[in-house]
């Protein structure tokens, strides 16, 4: 198992139904079942080819009875309503699509690989609680993780807490710096670029003022 899973999985809390959406190869659902963390466990992807090996995976929990595999996207096709459900390695804007289709769970770990500000932004209007929301490494590489609950939220996140997440700000990491470093320097690569629009030029240098402002 790689960091990156490893980490998601440490923040998977217990309930009595998980799901597992987009669970590719399904190893967070194996870490899940093996430390007694819910009742059964589904794992939905909108690959069969992917679903296939997350079958294989956990063939014997599915044997048992502990373990359901659904080809769906996103919530649909889940048989009962999952009280704890992991969403990882997808878009911001495509867990929020996934969530708006389905329902916001009681408890929920999220992992986008961009577009955090925009999940963060659904999840704070829902009036979730965001009890972690922060950056780790795996490597050279930097991921968000947004766990928290379907209650108890206040909508007092400033833009830049929305953007950057209130506990990166609040008690800044390493792997944080590491993160807006590396997305500066792409940044400017392509301000360089002679062929951008307009729109694409205001957008980027307004995202790089941003993170200057980090004084990394």
């Amino acid at each position: 198992m790689t960091e990156r899973l490893a980490e998601i999985c440490r923040r998977i809390p217990r309930g009595k139904v998980f799901a597992d959406i987009g669970c590719d190869h399904g190893y967070c659902t194996r870490y899940v079942l093996s430390h007694g963390l819910c009742e059964r466990a589904y794992l939905s992807d909108i690959s069969a080819g992917s679903l296939r090996k997350a079958e294989k995976l956990l063939s014997r929990s599915i044997a048992a009875g502990k373990c359901f595999a659904v080809v769906a996207d996103g919530m649909k096709g889940l048989p009962e309503r999952a009280d704890v459900v992991l969403i990882a390695g997808l878009g911001g804007e495509e867990i929020v699509k996934i969530l708006e289709e389905g329902y916001l769970p009681e408890k929920f770990v999220l992992q986008p690989m961009h577009n955090q500000e925009k999940l963060r932004a659904y999840l704070m209007a829902k009036g979730a609680n965001l009890m972690r929301d922060y950056t780790f490494a795996d490597g050279n590489y930097y991921y968000d993780l947004i766990a928290g609950e379907n209650a108890g939220g206040k909508k007092d996140y400033t833009g830049e807490e929305l953007f950057f997440g209130r506990e990166n700000l609040r008690s800044p990491s390493p792997a944080f710096y590491g993160k807006w470093r590396q997305e500066e320097t792409k940044l400017r690569s392509y301000l360089s670029r002679e062929n951008l629009s307009e729109k694409s030029r205001e957008e980027l240098a307004s995202r790089l003022e941003r993170i200057e402002a980090l004084h990394l």
